[in-house]
């Protein structure tokens, strides 16, 4: 048999694993525990109702194109650029309700360095032109792991509520209730996805660690409207 056939059929397999959550859903389950009992209380990331623990990548003040309203997070108007947090994280629980506008696309980004971190995708499944890679549809761990097409997602202009959880290798994508991705980083899963993804390649290649990092919590800023309320984290 043609060798060339032999490594396209390869390639298509392994894609085919970290886009297979398209298919069938994952079985709903529990979060991932806490290794010890830390006790620790779930953390409101806006308690101040400001901007106050929160900065642009470069330290500096939040933009005017982001704004709080009764409690509301929303990026509008012209493009301020990505936020985040002051404290770094590795380990937690990150709660948050979620709105996008129409073909909108945006993410919360955590294990972050600078604008590189895991994404929880945000992004209207419908009408944005990412819906052609399964990775990229909403609740999805951007690049390496498509959230099923039997997701719970509501349309755009409703809440949806989020949760991440990531403790020490497990990482979890939730949407509405339901789990939606499950991922073991250093796994061979993980291994295979990875290399099928943009974080192998080029400039990316030489993240060293990617996917296990401790950095800031990052609300995208993709120059669409996008509204996020209710943000709140529990380190493990």
């Amino acid at each position: 048999m043609n060798t060339s056939i032999i490594s396209l059929r390869g390639f298509l397999k392994s894609s085919a694993a970290c886009a297979a959550l398209t298919l069938l859903p994952i079985s709903i389950g529990q979060a991932v525990e806490p290794t010890s009992e830390s006790g620790n209380q779930s953390k409101d990331l806006f308690a101040s109702g400001d901007f106050s623990q929160w900065t642009n990548l470069k330290g500096q003040a939040v933009g005017d194109g982001w704004s709080i309203k009764d409690g509301v997070i929303h990026r509008s108007g012209k493009r301020p650029g990505d936020i985040i947090t002051r404290d770094h994280f590795e380990n937690f629980e990150l709660s948050f309700d979620w709105k996008i506008s129409e073909a909108g696309n945006s993410g919360v980004k955590y294990r972050t360095q600078g604008k590189l971190g895991l994404e929880y995708q945000i992004l209207d499944d419908y009408k944005h032109k990412d819906k052609e890679n399964p990775t990229h549809r909403a609740a999805s761990l951007y690049e390496l792991k498509a959230a099923p097409d039997s997701k719970p997602v509501n349309p755009v202009g409703q809440w949806n509520h989020a949760r991440i959880v990531v403790n020490g290798k497990t990482i979890q994508h939730w949407l509405n209730g339901e789990k939606v991705v499950e991922i073991v980083y250093g796994s061979d899963d993980w291994k295979q996805c990875f290399e099928n993804s943009k974080y192998s390649k080029g400039k990316y290649s030489k993240s060293k660690g990617f996917g296990s990092w401790s950095g800031p919590i990052l609300l995208q800023d993709h120059n669409d409207e996008v509204w996020f309320k209710s943000i709140k984290i529990r380190e493990l």
